[in-house]
């Protein structure tokens, strides 16, 4: 896959992931292994700090770890919006596929 089209799904991923529910870094890096194991936490946790700088999401301490402190990730309203415009734009990508003949499953 494209490195510039990789790195929007996976960004678009990540927001929808912790849009459901608040997450600390390692159930996100988990979760987005399954579907791309290529990549390393270092490029997911870019990813998370450019997401955060930009305010599409912000980072707070926990409080029920059991050990150290973690640091939980959640969508701001700004992120909300721009993820819902990103969902936008997939569709409309997919649409523009499939106009040309080719179902995004084959």
């Amino acid at each position: 896959m494209d490195s510039q089209i990789k790195k929007g799904v996976i960004e678009m991923c990540i927001l929808m992931y912790i849009s459901e529910k608040d997450q600390y870094g390692y159930p996100i890096m988990k979760k987005l292994a399954e579907y791309f194991p290529e990549n390393d936490n270092s490029y997911i946790y870019a990813i998370l700090r450019r997401l955060c700088s930009e305010g599409y999401t912000e980072v707070y301490d926990g409080t029920d770890s059991g050990g150290p402190l973690r640091k939980y990730y959640r969508v701001t309203e700004k992120g909300g919006v721009y993820l819902k415009e990103k969902k936008q734009e997939w569709k409309a990508i997919n649409n523009i596929v499939k106009d040309f003949g080719m179902d995004a499953n084959e």
